[in-house]
């Protein structure tokens, strides 16, 4: 969908393991859509499960590129939710992302919408990072998807598959490479993958070597120390 052409969703989740890179694809996702130019974008941040590395650090970025940003503040970690979500998900007139953080932890957050989650006008992206800890074999990524669709009741044939074979700002090609064709071995035989996404300065050099389909990403979220001190480090 966000490689080219049209789209025939409203709705779109992204979920998976806490530190895969969802709220980076998410933004971006959020971005592409609204650059499409026909509907009004409403972006919700349903992490409630930690204070660091979340979309509505980037809201005011959000909000200039003319998407609405929806979250709830929270006091220390208890959890919150945001509300409008069922209205909006339910309006055909606008694009509602949703950013789930925090694996099943933060997928409780969504159980209640599932029947608008499950429908035909909503598609549910689930991210899987071959550097992260849980999704370095099929053993954890089912343990953890299993665990996600049980809080969420995102039923399994509705769930579709990203690669994001990233470890943050220094990732090399060949690391992209050797991530996503380890997700290929390991998830082939159960779900294909839709795309793979790929830091934007890296995109040729990875299209030259993969068969996939290939989002380019723009990285907008920086670790906090990273914008007090000037750096470029972000997160994936």
């Amino acid at each position: 969908m966000f490689i080219q052409g049209e789209t025939s969703y409203n709705n779109f989740i992204f979920v998976g393991e806490a530190g895969g890179g969802k709220s980076e694809i998410a933004v971006n996702a959020a971005k592409q859509l609204k650059e499409s130019g026909d509907k009004p974008v409403h972006f919700f941040d349903m992490d409630m499960t930690k204070p660091l590395f979340r979309s509505r650090d980037i809201r005011e970025q959000l909000e200039d590129w003319g998407i609405r940003c929806h979250y709830e503040e929270q006091f220390m970690d208890a959890p919150t939710l945001v509300g409008g979500v069922k209205r909006l998900m339910r309006d055909v007139d606008c694009y509602v992302l949703m950013d789930v953080g925090g694996d099943y932890m933060g997928a409780r957050s969504i159980g209640g919408f599932a029947p608008l989650i499950n429908s035909n006008e909503t598609i549910t992206y689930y991210v899987v990072n071959s550097y992260r800890p849980w999704s370095a074999d099929m053993v954890h990524i089912d343990q953890v998807l299993g665990a996600v669709l049980g809080v969420s009741h995102i039923q399994l044939e509705k769930v579709h598959l990203i690669s994001n074979p990233n470890i943050g700002n220094e990732t090399t090609v060949d690391e992209i490479i050797d991530g996503h064709s380890k997700l290929v071995k390991m998830l082939s035989p159960y779900k294909p993958l839709d795309f793979i996404c790929v830091r934007q300065d890296l995109l040729e050099e990875v299209k030259a070597g993969i068969s996939v389909p290939v989002m380019p990403l723009q990285l907008f979220i920086k670790y906090p120390w990273a914008i007090d001190e000037g750096y470029e480090t972000n997160l994936m």
